[in-house]
């Protein structure tokens, strides 16, 4: 069964204003992490699940190459309009997190915020894996996962361990979330050395999240 689907949910948000309204403005982790990524001389970068850009479009006004990618053709077209308004350069691609169209080692930084846990493990870890393929060794990668704090964990049906799906849902929840606690992310970023992991809420009370920032091994 194919579970790495709610990219349909939000290419459907993506097509209006209001849709878009709350995912305009990049995160704060990510505008910290600028003047690391300068003194690591980082130069390459993937926003993988852009949405409508908010993070690619911040990062290439910033002076990054920027590549960004999203299962959603909604979102990438916004995003393309956007940097074509702001004339920014962003090289722009419609594709799925499970199958990057890139070669080995392209990146010195990911960044994929709210993307990689939509779906059952299996999704998750291949993501990962595609993930770990494309950044360069002693590159970085900056993530978010769903934490088992999340008012949403054991909400609805699950699908597989730690994965849920709420039927009646009337946003992406209806599609498979899966969640994680501080030994789990550990377990998936195996590939990784991590520098950072904390637990935050986003939003809302009870929108639990890691963030986490860590380095590809060599």
């Amino acid at each position: 069964m194919d579970t790495a689907t709610a990219y349909q949910d939000w290419n459907n948000r993506w097509q209006s204003e209001e849709g878009r309204a709350d995912w305009r403005e990049p995160d704060p982790d990510v505008r910290a992490l600028i003047g690391e990524l300068r003194s690591r001389n980082v130069r390459r970068v993937l926003d993988l699940g852009c949405g409508v850009g908010r993070h690619a479009l911040y990062l290439a006004a910033e002076g990054f190459e920027v590549t960004a990618i999203d299962a959603s053709e909604a979102g990438i077209a916004y995003c393309r309009g956007a940097a074509n308004e702001m004339r920014l350069h962003v090289d722009m691609h419609v594709g799925s997190m499970l199958d990057l169209p890139f070669p080995d080692a392209s990146f010195d930084y990911l960044l994929t915020f709210n993307v990689i846990y939509h779906g059952a493990p299996d999704v998750v870890r291949r993501s990962i894996a595609e993930i770990a393929r494309v950044i360069r060794p002693g590159g970085l990668l900056q993530a978010t996962l769903l934490s088992k704090r999340n008012a949403g964990f054991g909400v609805g049906t699950e699908i597989a361990p730690d994965t849920f799906v709420v039927p009646d849902a009337s946003d992406d929840k209806v599609h498979a979330h899966h969640y994680s606690n501080a030994a789990d992310a550990v377990r998936l970023l195996g590939e990784f050395e991590l520098i950072s992991l904390i637990d935050r809420e986003q939003k809302r009370a009870g929108h639990w999240h890691w963030h986490l920032l860590a380095e590809r091994l060599a």
